[in-house]
């Protein structure tokens, strides 16, 4: 990366010597009649993390960001020009037959010793950052129930055991009126049973069930998982109750109370940082994503990996049009053709709802200098860093083996972090650059923002501010450093995210492909 910077002057980014625009880092932008690095003057105001080109562009030429091609010109563009999205015709996404198959693998690095956190162990042998009492539901008709028996246990019964960090329903919209035998049901089911034995959940989890419905409690729970204690009572059918509401309530109390008991007499331990398992996502993006914050979750992942944890990074439509990158790094053939078989996948899921993976790019992302879902991609697999991709996880599985896993999810951002969670993550990290209160109740989430901006204006929802990276006051290598420190002592609960401390989480929501009736 090469920032181009004066005192007191205007700023750019180019990110690559191929490239043939810049971006401006200046917080108001630049006006029109502005001299850049390079004798090259704006013919109009440019706005902050937007592009100028610094050569011209003939009708039909490329325009080159991360030394990959991002659009073609619609017409000349001169030197000098704000190049939007309506100047550019996007490329068509890669072919997914003639991709390069583990070509480029990259060698191990050396490993880090010494590092580790203060975490739960659990019987299966995980180990979560948080000691949380999951309640898990079948249907979305318990919902308002177990609302109010979750608000009771957390004012009646929390208090009581203090080494419990909270109590969370994990409510969703499935279970019924939905086709339960067709071909993509599979997707939701294993996700709300693999969000019971989430990590941060210490094996406790309690199913509440209506009684009724076709997501019946014995494909949430089984009896051969290790991942869950079902030696004490697991389950409570509402329909069982003989009198009503009331009963309903004290019975759930019930069963909470017995759990309660259980997580309270656990403590942290030393443990490994090769126990942490982070989920990367990116939300409210920009086009400063690719420039600091991710390059620095990028960074920070290397060093996970390199003290065996696992790292997981998303979003199938966000990686779609750079999985030439991704295909090539994939450890072995397999793992590159389960790469390509997730976004085949993908490929014929929006096809059938009459969408591509150009529906992904938002306003906001727009306005944040992305002009297309090609731009943004290439910013957002940065997050990956430069290890090896070791496996593929699809939609609602867990994650089998540590190392660097690609977690096939949509990119909704809660969708995506829901993903995350049934796949095993115990840690969240968010960027985001536009900004976004996102939150997630069964893990600490840390936010960090792409633009010092935005975490000046919004310093009790930043945790990280990657921005610093673009005014040259830090290097992508130090942040890197800092988000890996942060991580262990976040996972050690020694440090509070702003997101834990607000108590600010969005609802699970599960992925859904398969109809409803």
């Amino acid at each position: 990366m090469q920032l181009i910077e004066h005192a007191d002057s205007p700023r750019v980014i180019r990110l690559h010597e191929r490239d043939n625009v810049v971006v401006i880092v200046n917080d108001q932008g630049v006006p029109a009649g502005t001299e850049l690095p390079g004798a090259l003057v704006t013919l109009e105001h440019v706005p902050q993390s937007h592009k100028v080109n610094l050569v011209d562009i003939p009708q039909g030429g490329e325009v080159i960001r991360y030394g990959q091609v991002i659009g073609y010109a619609l017409q000349p563009i001169p030197r000098g020009t704000w190049v939007r999205e309506d100047l550019l015709r996007m490329p068509t996404a890669p072919a997914l037959d003639s991709l390069p198959m583990s070509d480029a693998v990259p060698e191990a690095l050396p490993a880090l010793e010494g590092f580790t956190f203060e975490g739960y162990r659990n019987a299966d042998g995980t180990v979560g950052t948080r000691n949380i009492l999951g309640i898990t539901t079948t249907v979305q008709c318990v919902t308002g129930v177990l609302d109010h028996a979750v608000k009771r246990i957390r004012d009646e019964l929390l208090p009581k055991y203090p080494h419990v960090d909270d109590v969370v329903a994990l409510t969703h919209s499935y279970g019924c009126g939905v086709a339960i035998t067709a071909a993509d049901a599979y997707i939701p089911i294993r996700t709300v049973r693999n969000l019971a034995r989430n990590p941060n959940l210490g094996g406790e989890a309690l199913v509440i069930s209506l009684g009724c419905e076709k997501l019946q409690a014995g494909q949430v729970m089984h009896e051969d998982d290790a991942s869950v204690d079902l030696s004490e009572p697991w389950l409570y059918r509402l329909q069982d109750s003989s009198h009503g509401f009331t009963e309903m309530i004290e019975q759930i109390m019930e069963l909470a109370e017995v759990r309660l008991k259980k997580l309270d007499a656990r403590r942290r331990e030393t443990v490994p940082a090769s126990e942490l398992i982070l989920g990367m996502q990116c939300g409210g993006s920009d086009a400063f994503s690719g420039i600091t914050a991710n390059p620095a979750l990028g960074y920070a992942s290397d060093l996970l990996l390199r003290a065996g944890a696992t790292v997981m990074f998303s979003e199938v439509t966000e990686v779609r049009d750079a999985i030439y990158l991704l295909t090539s790094r994939a450890e072995t053939p397999a793992v590159a053709e389960a790469l390509v078989r997730e976004m085949d996948w993908y490929d014929r899921y929006l096809a059938k709802g009459e969408a591509d993976r150009s529906a992904n790019t938002t306003p906001g992302n727009k306005k944040g200098g992305l002009s297309n879902i090609v731009e943004k991609s290439l910013g957002s697999i940065v997050k990956s860093g430069n290890s090896a991709i070791n496996a593929v996880v699809g939609p609602g599985e867990r994650a089998q083996r540590k190392g660097l896993i690609f977690c096939a999810t949509p990119a909704s951002d809660f969708v995506c972090g829901t993903l995350q969670l049934a796949a095993g993550m115990n840690l969240h990290v968010f960027t985001t650059g536009r900004g976004t209160p996102y939150g997630l109740a069964m893990a600490p989430v840390v936010k960090v923002s792409t633009r010092t901006e935005l975490a000046r204006r919004w310093p009790d929802l930043i945790d990280i501010d990657a921005g610093r990276i673009a005014t040259g006051r830090a290097t992508i290598e130090e942040l890197g450093w800092e988000l890996f420190h942060y991580y262990l002592d976040v996972a050690s609960g020694k440090q509070q995210t702003w997101a834990e401390r607000h108590k600010l989480h969005n609802d699970i929501v599960l992925f859904n492909p398969a109809p409803v009736t």
